[in-house]
């Protein structure tokens, strides 16, 4: 076989293999050690005997105000009701 038969073959299978650098990352594709996660914020940090500690400071704090007068439903039905033009029209004075 001549050499540029060779080399070409070998530009091909380099070409074809730098391509799947382009797939989604995923912690199967990646090295051993390689931990994507899940894009969540760190609650705290690890100690050198494998250990967690929490830092009140980095948990989430969710601020929900009072509901208790509120006429809509927490929720949206999954099969709404048809309404009528004359029944819209009401409900929107």
């Amino acid at each position: 076989m001549p050499l540029g038969l060779i080399q070409a073959l070998g530009r091909s299978i380099y070409r074809r293999k730098r391509t799947s650098s382009l797939d989604i990352l995923t912690s199967k594709r990646g090295p051993r050690d390689y931990y994507k996660g899940k894009n969540c914020k760190p609650t705290g940090f690890h100690t050198r005997k494998g250990g967690y500690v929490v830092v009140p400071e980095k948990l989430p704090n969710y601020v929900v105000p009072d509901l208790r007068d509120f006429k809509l439903k927490p929720y949206v039905s999954q099969c709404p009701r048809e309404v009528k033009a004359s029944e819209a029209a009401d409900s929107s004075k």
